[in-house]
């Protein structure tokens, strides 16, 4: 991840005060890249994806690197909420691709899986096992367009 030249953007805790997730990004190549940690549930899913949508206002990513390697539990109950409700914010920010590195705990794998099926029919999304294939992807991804274009007309 070294070449990556990511630049610490802070931590977020949990409710005991562990780090949660460690959030760091490339400005050069519009990359946010989430590393978690510990047990989540959907509670803190939404946490920190409140928080995303709240850099993205200023930082307007086009990348995200979702690394779940050090991450376990079962958070299928903010499903509902990251589809609805935070996809089409993000991707309004200019969000056009996301990487998603696997826990290897079966839990967090079930949920990613969920999120994964829901989220491909808006945005790009490719799962991995290791984060140097996870970046060579987004990396192949297609160039961000200049604005959004307006959705067509019926």
């Amino acid at each position: 991840m070294d070449t990556l030249n990511l630049e610490p953007l802070g931590t977020l805790p949990d409710a005991n005060g562990a780090v949660l997730v460690e959030l760091l990004h490339n400005p050069a190549r519009k990359l946010l890249y989430v590393r978690w940690f510990g047990n989540l549930t959907g509670r803190e899913v939404i946490y920190v994806a409140r928080e995303s949508l709240k850099l993205q206002t200023t930082m307007h990513f086009a990348l995200v690197l979702n690394d779940k390697t050090n991450a376990t539990g079962d958070w299928v109950e903010a499903m509902e909420w990251l589809e609805y409700e935070w996809l089409p914010q993000i991707m309004t920010g200019g969000l056009r691709a996301i990487a998603y590195v696997f826990s290897p705990d079966m839990h967090n794998q079930l949920a990613s899986m969920e999120f994964f099926e829901r989220v491909r029919q808006y945005i790009p999304i490719q799962m991995f096992h290791d984060r140097p294939s996870a970046w060579q992807w987004l990396q192949r991804q297609p160039p961000m367009r200049s604005t959004l274009a307006p959705a067509p007309q019926v």
